[in-house]
């Protein structure tokens, strides 16, 4: 085998894991179909990858990586531009990822899987790539919350924690939503909107946010 075949042979495979992973999950995928599936001999895992567990967990960190370079956090916005610009370009960034089409997509849905159905390659993904991502938005909300917020603050967690929710909510409850609402799109220009309404509900609670914690509950 040569090194451009056996190249080739890896790529095929990891495009063929991107579609099957992502529409199966980790437990149901299988190393036969995915083989079937690249035209690739089923032994062709094991030497590329060390076997399933290894295919994944590259898979994962492959299709973050390419769908941050696609669609980054910022959205190419400057360092200094303001936290409302910031927060939207994270808001619009992470819906592309995960409702967008193309092998940069893979990622999002790859980790909505993760979510229910638990791998060894959480830990390795949480460490590299969304603990970086969390500190990011909860940066930017600290900054909008004001009045001396910290990133770390348990206010700012969970303020940051409900924006990922809303985002995660629309992929996660995408069946129900092609329901309930079969007009809303979810092509480029559907996304962007969406976004913004996410952004506009954000930003009100946000700025209330201070306000109303200072008042008392009702039993």
């Amino acid at each position: 085998m040569t090194q451009d075949s056996g190249e080739d042979t890896k790529r095929r495979l990891m495009d063929a894991a991107g579609e099957v992973f992502s529409e199966q999950g980790f437990k149901s995928a299988t190393v036969r179909t995915i083989c079937r599936t690249a035209r690739a001999n089923v032994a062709a895992v094991h030497y590329h990858f060390g076997g399933k567990d290894g295919l994944y967990t590259a898979l994962l960190s492959e299709a973050f990586e390419a769908g941050l370079r696609l669609h980054p956090p910022d959205m190419g916005l400057p360092a200094g531009a303001p936290a409302e610009e910031r927060l939207f370009a994270f808001i619009h960034s992470f819906l592309l990822r995960m409702l967008g089409e193309g092998r940069s997509t893979w990622c999002g849905k790859l980790m909505a899987r993760e979510m229910l159905e638990t791998t060894h390659a959480l830990d390795h993904m949480v460490e590299q790539h969304i603990l970086p991502l969390s500190v990011h938005l909860r940066g930017i909300v600290a900054e909008i919350l004001g009045g001396g917020a910290q990133t770390d603050d348990p206010a700012t967690r969970l303020c940051a924690m409900s924006i990922a929710g809303q985002c995660q909510h629309v992929f996660r409850s995408k069946p129900i939503i092609d329901r309930l609402a079969p007009d809303l799109r979810f092509d480029e220009a559907g996304i962007r909107s969406l976004a913004e309404h996410i952004t506009r509900f954000s930003l009100c609670a946000l700025k209330h946010y201070a306000h109303s914690a200072e008042k008392p509950t009702r039993p």
